[in-house]
């Protein structure tokens, strides 16, 4: 892999990452007259939960849903300048320009209106976006195996950057695909956050993996996988090194894990051989997802992996894949059981899901 640093005309970094060492050199300049641009990020603790929420108000002015023609995250043609200014590339990251959390955000005062119950601190963190292929009328399932491979190494080094500055607890890299899900853009993309804390959800993971270790003295995610390949009835996909699963509990209509065999805490922590099996088999499932409705389906694919300061002894990384979409034609709302008090209700079984999964082969 190649990788080529360069500077966006408002002063945001772009990084080109090529699949070969041969690629040609990514010299073009960003030739648009852009302001620098100051996000006005924070967040605040919900005093009855303890979770913190994020405040971008600046982000209402995000690119919505442009056409084709004028698509961001293209090349740069001439008279056409985009976000990446290149004329062609393999993989593109940049800074977001409307992020959700930014290095550059101003202080705050360390409560809302005197309140000291709820806490209140600049949101200091990291959005980037991450670029698959230059052909806006791919998506991910469509990538050559080296073009994921060269992902999975994108995504690691960035961890690795994100986990290193300031502030920021937890990286994420996650992909959004479909209008159902919520997309305004249509290339193939996705995303990496740095949250200055540790997110509720990997915060529950470890608490529930640090009392089964106390209690057991094994990893959590180890006996779950080795159960998971012993029962056979979930199991959609695996490898000498991966396995993709239904979990036992999904909550998703459609919901697929995807777990390496060898305790990992996260991405940069996998080997050589890891990252290949990884991208066989994900091709592998995301061919299964699209064969489901015999459409391409909306999903979010999200990577579980350990906090950057704290609980990596109790993480094991994981990837997550799941749909909204619980008919060809009918999506699952999160009504009021989901959405009031967290309690889901699925309409079909795990052992449902991984067989229709399977017949997909």
């Amino acid at each position: 892999m190649k990788r080529t640093a360069g500077e966006l005309a408002d002063g945001r970094e772009i990084i080109y990452y090529d699949d070969s060492a041969d690629a040609p050199p990514r010299t073009a300049a960003d030739t648009r007259d852009l302001p620098r641009t100051q996000p006005l990020s924070e967040v605040r603790q919900d005093p009855l939960t303890g979770e913190w929420v994020a405040m971008a108000a600046h982000r209402q002015t995000r690119t919505y849903k442009p056409p084709a023609n004028l698509c961001p995250l293209c090349p740069t043609e001439p008279g056409k300048p985009t976000e990446i200014p290149e004329a062609s590339y393999d993989v593109a990251v940049f800074e977001n320009r409307f992020p959700s959390l930014a290095q550059n955000t101003p202080d705050l005062p360390e409560t809302v209106d005197g309140m000291p119950m709820v806490a209140r601190r600049p949101g200091r963190g990291r959005c980037e976006v991450v670029c698959f292929t230059s052909d806006h009328n791919s998506s991910f399932g469509q990538l050559t195996p080296q073009r994921v491979r060269t992902v999975v190494d994108v995504w690691a080094e960035r961890t690795e950057v994100l986990g290193g500055l300031p502030g920021v607890e937890q990286v994420f890299p996650f992909e959004n695909r479909g209008e159902e899900i919520g997309v305004t853009l249509h290339h193939p993309h996705g995303q990496i956050y740095g949250y200055p804390f540790v997110t509720p959800k990997t915060e529950k993971m470890l608490a529930v993996a640090e009392r089964y270790h106390a209690e057991h003295g094994r990893h959590l995610m180890g006996d779950v996988l080795a159960a998971e390949q012993a029962a056979e009835i979930r199991v959609v996909a695996r490898n000498a090194t991966w396995t993709a699963f239904v979990p036992s509990a999904a909550r998703w209509p459609v919901e697929v894990h995807l777990v390496p065999h060898r305790h990992v805490p996260d991405l940069p922590a996998l080997t050589d051989a890891e990252r290949d099996d990884f991208a066989t088999l994900y091709l592998d499932v995301l061919r299964r997802l699209d064969g489901l409705y015999d459409r391409p389906l909306p999903y979010i694919a999200g990577w579980h992996q350990a906090p950057s300061k704290v609980g990596r002894e109790h993480s094991w990384l994981h990837m997550e894949v799941f749909s909204v979409l619980r008919t060809a034609d009918k999506l699952k709302y999160l009504a009021g059981s989901e959405s009031g008090v967290g309690v889901w209700i699925n309409d079909a079984t795990p052992e449902q899901i991984a067989e229709r999964l399977r017949a997909q082969a």
